[in-house]
C-alpha cells in the first residue's frame, strides 16, 4: 500500500497547524474502529482533543511570567 495519503495528510495538518490531530488521528481511528464508532463521532472526537490541547497550551503560554528587557522600558 501507499504510503502517499498518510504523506499528503501529515502535510495538510501541519499546513492547517493542527498538531493533535496530526498526532493522534491514526491512534484514534484504530480505536474508534474496534468500538464501532462512526465517522461523525470519530472526527468530534478529534477536534475535542485539538480544542482541549489548544486551550491547555494557552493557559500554559498566559500564566509564564512577562519579561520586559530594560531597553523596551525606555
Amino acid at each position: 500500500m501507499s504510503d502517499t495519503p498518510q504523506v499528503l495528510l501529515a502535510h495538510h495538518l501541519k499546513t492547517l497547524k493542527l498538531p493533535t490531530f496530526l498526532r493522534e488521528y491514526d491512534k484514534l481511528a484504530r480505536g474508534c474502529a474496534t468500538d464501532g464508532v462512526d465517522h461523525v463521532r470519530y472526527l468530534l472526537r478529534l477536534a475535542e482533543l485539538e480544542l482541549i490541547d489548544r486551550e491547555r497550551r494557552m493557559t500554559s503560554v498566559l500564566q509564564r511570567p512577562l519579561i520586559v528587557s530594560a531597553k523596551a522600558l525606555s
